[in-house]
């Protein structure tokens, strides 16, 4: 049993209470990750509805909601049987696998991206480069590798991450270290940008977000790497 073992309700109810002061929900930030990964997908693959995508630390399968339909093939893993059940109770489509927690149950060079949000934090800093490495294992050669992860510079989601349950004395990751860790397992840098500047929806705040991806003030950022 772990932290994470819990069904979907309390899991979002858990999200909700740490971000709902700041006018946003657990289904928008859901949507803000789903979106910027489709987008990024159809930028460096340019092919998001062939491609196969992989979510390491799915969770409730919350974002996986987001992408089917929007991307060819989606598979996800995570360490919790009780959010995998809900995952596949409430996304049929996608193909779900559980983990140890040490190595993802698939094969080298398996799928097209494979991406993370807002796991590499709770992973011990020991096993941090295992974990990337195994991200960087199961995509093959010319996919990607993405890590979106909360910003430590941005007071508002240290806010949030302090209210949130299982973020409990977690540290939160500077995008150097997380270019780092994908870097060094062996897929270089093809993209580093902070996201979430507003926790409002809408085509007029994405448009300016865009513009301001280069500062490192939005409540959470991505990097993505090159698998050689």
């Amino acid at each position: 049993m772990t932290s994470f073992d819990r069904d979907i309700e309390s899991y979002r109810e858990a999200v909700n209470t740490s971000i709902g002061w700041s006018g946003a929900d657990v289904e928008f930030a859901a949507r803000l990750k789903a979106d910027d990964l489709v987008a990024m997908l159809a930028r460096l693959l340019r092919s998001p509805g062939e491609a196969r995508v992989l979510d390491v630390g799915c969770g409730p399968g919350l974002t996986d909601a987001l992408l089917v339909g929007r991307v060819g093939e989606l598979h996800g893993v995570d360490v919790s049987q009780p959010l995998l059940d809900a995952a596949a109770k409430a996304n049929p489509s996608v193909r779900y696998h559980r983990s140890d927690g040490v190595t993802l149950p698939l094969d080298d060079g398996f799928v097209d991206a494979s991406f993370a949000i807002c796991v590499l934090h709770h992973v011990e800093p020991g096993r941090r480069a295992a974990f990337v490495g195994e991200m960087v294992r199961v995509t093959r050669s010319g996919g990607l590798v993405a890590v979106y992860e909360h910003n430590p510079f941005n007071p508002i989601t240290r806010l949030a991450v302090s209210r949130c349950e299982f973020d409990e004395g977690v540290r939160l990751l500077r995008p150097a270290e997380v270019k780092r860790r994908i870097d060094g397992a062996g897929a270089p840098i093809v993209e580093s940008r902070s996201i979430g500047f507003f926790p409002w929806g809408g085509d007029a705040f994405r448009h300016i977000e865009r513009r301001l991806a280069w500062l490192p003030a939005g409540a959470q950022f991505v990097v993505a790497g090159r698998v050689p």
